[in-house]
């Protein structure tokens, strides 16, 4: 994946090659199913949130170029965010999400590493920034399909603004965020900055392949979620 906010570099294009690209599928479509949904251009707007939720998300979120499905109903106030805990299993019961979550760091030329490719339905945290909850942006990646078929983030093309997505962590708390963007981003001018951004407030993005899928370069995009802290359980 792209690097955090304190680790850039020229990798942040290669996202899907280095994460996922060993996951072809059967034809141009994604594969025999049809492949994963892809975030509608149809009625999108800009990446922003609404005027409840406009002193959280970072400006770079703003995108003219948006191909997210977004609407413009304000989200909750946030709450305060959490102290730093591990992540042990995210989901989003609206899509038929659940999966455990394993840390996942920096390999040794500073790319992100992800579970492997036995454990396409865990999903990933990058333990070098902020935790789900904590103040700042939490980053959880995870494969779209592998050979046999969908995998742990499948349908997160299909998220809409103010879906939950909900995190358990290890102090027996759930950071609950609401989703205020859903956007695929071209892998040759993937924008790290607005993804990465750095946040006053508790944020997520969630990361999978997506876009374009060519048989011999496999997905050329990737879809980025993003949510903001609304409640703790």
């Amino acid at each position: 994946m792209s690097p955090p906010p304190s680790k850039r570099g020229p990798w942040c294009t290669l996202l899907c090659v280095l994460l996922f690209g060993v996951f072809l599928v059967g034809n141009g479509t994604g594969g025999p199913y049809g492949g994963p949904p892809q975030p509608s251009a149809a009625g999108a707007s800009a990446a922003s949130p609404g005027p409840a939720e406009s002193r959280t998300a970072p400006e770079s979120a703003v995108s003219a170029a948006s191909t997210a499905r977004n609407g413009s109903t304000a989200l909750p106030p946030a709450p305060d965010p959490l102290p730093r805990s591990t992540p042990r299993r995210v989901s989003v019961p609206e899509a038929g999400i659940e999966a455990p979550l394993t840390p996942v760091g920096l390999d040794r030329n500073g790319w992100v590493s992800v579970p492997s490719a036995a454990r396409a339905d865990v999903a990933g945290w990058y333990s070098g920034a902020a935790t789900p909850g904590e103040r700042g942006t939490s980053v959880v990646v995870g494969h779209v399909d592998d050979a046999a078929g969908p995998a742990v983030f499948y349908p997160l093309g299909s998220l809409t603004r103010g879906t939950r997505v909900e995190v358990l962590r290890d102090d027996r708390r759930t950071a609950v965020f609401a989703v205020y963007a859903v956007e695929v981003f071209d892998l040759r001018d993937f924008p790290a900055e607005q993804v990465y951004a750095d946040t006053a407030e508790a944020e997520i993005r969630l990361i999978t392949c997506g876009g374009t899928y060519s048989r011999d370069r496999g997905y050329e995009g990737n879809v980025v979620v993003f949510g903001r802290l609304v409640a703790v359980r």
